[in-house]
């Protein structure tokens, strides 16, 4: 039984850990995204094996505990994934404007080659 415990405590853990979100700059956003995405995958595979070993053990809490975690945390991530490919495709969308007005201003496109590599920056005209 104190596996049993274990077990349900290490996936209430995980996914209290992936319910928590801390504010990031926006280059770590993506790859905190992909760990967070990895994360309910990895919770929904852990509560899938804790569903399967209370079926096994005859246990009814252990497997709807299982099935139920494995379910949310399913959910969880493919609303992650989703949300990942949105903000790709907005992103693109953005960039691939030659101009936009802000605050009054216009800011325009404009390609900078340094070193061999090519930026792209928006610059207030």
């Amino acid at each position: 039984m104190n596996i049993q415990r274990t077990v349900a405590g290490l996936l209430g853990a995980a996914v209290m850990a992936a319910a928590i979100v801390p504010a990031l700059p926006a280059a770590a956003q993506d790859s905190h995204r992909q760990k967070t995405k990895n994360t309910w995958r990895n919770a929904a595979i852990g509560a899938g094996a804790l569903g399967v070993y209370g079926l096994l053990s005859h246990n009814t809490t252990l497997t709807a505990v299982g099935a139920a975690g494995s379910l949310y945390s399913l959910d969880r991530y493919e609303h992650d994934r989703k949300s990942q490919r949105r903000e790709d495709r907005e992103r693109a969308r953005l960039w691939n404007r030659s101009s936009f007005r802000h605050n009054g201003h216009r800011y325009v496109r404009k390609t900078v080659h340094r070193h061999g590599h090519t930026y792209y920056q928006y610059v207030r005209v």
